[in-house]
């Protein structure tokens, strides 16, 4: 038996360091936050136009004792009042991963506290439960520069894949989009702020569905790269906004067709949406479009929709609840860890 499982009230300091954000949360039964920092390097990495490993490490290096001491501020908190430490152990960026891993063992060995090692994966889906009645069963679109599937969440622990991309993600189509488009990093804000002043007057094409539940975003990208680059070469002006909005269309009908047809599949239609591309306006309107149409829906706050370490304690809750044991002070990060 876990020395947590008769405790009323469970207080989860939560870490996570998988890419370019260092971030410290304490979560109260995995649905209450009562403190959550994010330091951000957006702006270092901007100018490289994207994330650069070693210098996203040294950074977490930098701000994580800060952030943490943050958290409990914000939380009114000490050491004392924490119930167990949580930390993403994967998947990302495995020099980022390994400061919020280490940071997490040291601070579980020195006060004392049991260690959960949370897949960041499953946290993006758990931010679904933070000021939210929503419980298991349901079906959830996870939509991220690394993922994109659609899962069945059967219970607090068991989650079935249903299907997924075959090739990009949704997130990394959209930052690849903007780069071609000569926007700033990270490209999914910068798409959706141009989109919203152009019109979808490109054919973009969309995958030909069989009855396999899957995504392919490689030829989207790809026909939005060779639209760009015909438009140069016969040196015509490039309607970025229009491009932007096409694209932006035809990313969003995808994902909201493949997961229409998990809903007709199963006759689930609790749904929820998870990851960095659910924090997108025009994906939320059709998610709103459904819930009109009879389905019950579900999206994270946004700003639970990027990574942030409140959806890992969300997460830790869960796995302590279910009987999880805690991870060994031996624990090692992960670059990658599978959906379900």
């Amino acid at each position: 038996m876990n020395s947590l499982d008769n405790k009323q009230n469970l207080i989860v300091l939560a870490i996570e360091s998988s890419c370019d954000e260092t971030a410290c949360a304490i979560v109260k039964n995995g649905r209450e936050v009562l403190a959550n920092v994010i330091a951000t390097q957006i702006e270092i990495h901007r100018r490289f136009g994207g994330v650069v490993p070693e210098i996203a490490s040294r950074n977490h290096t930098l701000a994580i004792e800060n952030v943490v001491k943050e958290a409990l501020s914000q939380a009114n908190m000490t050491k004392d009042d924490i119930d167990a430490i949580a930390v993403t152990y994967g998947a990302g960026l495995l020099g980022a991963l390994l400061v919020g891993v280490n940071f997490a063992k040291a601070l579980a060995y020195a006060w004392h506290k049991p260690l959960f090692a949370v897949s960041h994966i499953r946290g993006h889906i758990a931010a679904n439960y933070i000021d939210s009645a929503l419980e298991p069963p349901y079906l959830c679109l996870l939509a991220s520069g690394g993922h994109t599937a659609i899962v069945k969440v059967e219970d607090y622990s068991t989650l079935k894949l249903l299907g997924q991309s075959k090739d990009d993600a949704a997130g990394e189509a959209f930052d690849k989009v903007a780069r071609v488009l000569g926007l700033p990093y990270p490209g999914g804000p910068e798409i959706e702020k141009l989109a919203k002043e152009g019109q979808a007057r490109f054919d973009c094409p969309l995958p030909h569905h069989t009855n396999e539940l899957y995504f392919s975003y490689s030829g989207l990208k790809t026909y939005v790269i060779n639209l760009v680059h015909n438009l140069e070469q016969k040196g015509e002006e490039i309607p970025k906004a229009d491009v932007a909005a096409s694209f932006q269309k035809a990313a969003v009908a995808q994902l909201v067709d493949v997961l229409s047809r998990a809903i007709h599949d199963t006759g689930i239609k609790t749904i929820a949406v998870a990851g960095g591309v659910s924090a997108n306006a025009a994906l939320r309107a059709e998610f709103d479009r459904l819930g009109r149409e009879g389905c019950d829906v579900h999206y994270p706050k946004l700003k639970y929709c990027t990574d942030n370490a409140a959806m890992i304690g969300a997460e830790a809750y869960n796995l302590i609840r279910t009987g999880a044991q805690p991870a060994d002070l031996d624990l090692d990060a992960s670059a990658t860890v599978s959906i379900v």
